[in-house]
């Protein structure tokens, strides 16, 4: 049971239903997918570990793969919705990220690719990650930071205010970078680093933003979200306003993503000296290297 004082933002229901409908067409936005696993994965080669137990969180079809590429022996991927687990081949099982079923030191590598932004108790599933995986076991991470998608949040706040003269919320918030290193020391991760990396779509016409939203099941899961149907005129309106204002020039949308790692606590790990442990000043070292 989910404690009293900890806030509901999303519905978990309909991000199972949005993710099950995406299913069949997650292949539209495969490219951005593998983009970015591309580059949470080449985090791997920054280490000389050899990783035998993985876990697949919410990958779509593409993490799965990739780690079976680079000759991990298990991996396990999990999603919310069914169909969508389905599509990642091999040992899938679905799960809800916010009551993962492992036991500890199940997994010596966890990676979650853009599957944790649509979590309520996003400091509760880390710890469950860090729990699940093994000491120095290591946890990679993409999730979407601020100011993702906020020129189509502020089209759709101002064109749905100048219609109804109030705004339903329509565009997932999405954390600041600074708080995702803080977050993974929160879970008890050590060694947190949270740096970005933004890719840049270009689209033809503000439409095929939606179509990809919708084809990635990112679509409105805000537990507070409008349940009517919107004012017919209201997409036309927001999207108009997105368009460029050069003829045939594309719309350009920068997807910034946060890339989180973190590694189990272990003792053979490196730990900060204790204050007043240091044998030479700052000063000292200073001129030595000058």
């Amino acid at each position: 049971m989910r404690p009293m004082n900890d806030p509901v933002i999303f519905d978990r229901t309909a991000v199972r239903r949005h993710r099950d409908r995406a299913a069949p067409l997650v292949h539209a936005v495969a490219p951005v997918l593998e983009d970015i696993a591309d580059r949470l994965l080449d985090r791997l080669d920054d280490t000389t570990y050899r990783f035998s137990a993985a876990l697949d969180i919410g990958g779509r079809g593409v993490i799965g793969r990739q780690l079976r590429a680079r000759g991990i022996d298990s991996v396990v991927s999990c999603d919310l919705s069914p169909r969508m687990a389905r599509i990642n081949g091999g040992t899938v099982l679905c799960a809800d990220e916010e009551w993962l079923p492992f036991g500890p030191g199940t997994f010596d590598l966890v990676v979650a690719n853009l599957s944790l932004h649509w979590v309520n108790d996003l400091p509760g599933a880390l710890a469950q990650i860090r729990h699940a995986l093994k000491p120095d076991g290591l946890f990679l991470a993409s999730m979407p930071v601020l100011p993702t998608l906020a020129d189509l949040r502020r089209a759709l706040t101002e064109a749905e205010c100048a219609l109804t003269g109030g705004a339903a919320p329509r565009v997932s918030p999405f954390p600041d970078l600074r708080d995702c290193a803080s977050l993974l020391q929160r879970a008890g991760f050590a060694l947190p680093v949270a740096d970005v990396e933004i890719l840049t779509l270009a689209y033809r016409s503000a439409m095929g933003l939606l179509r990809d939203l919708r084809a990635a099941g990112e679509t409105n899961a805000l537990r507070l979200r409008s349940r009517q149907i919107p004012w017919p005129a209201l997409f036309p309106s927001a999207l108009a306003s997105l368009t460029p204002d050069e003829d045939d020039a594309p719309l350009s949308v920068p997807l910034r993503v946060a890339i989180m790692t973190g590694w189990a606590p272990a003792a053979s790990q490196p730990r900060p000296l204790q204050p007043g442990a240091f044998t030479i000043s700052l000063e000292e070292a200073i001129k030595n290297i000058e």
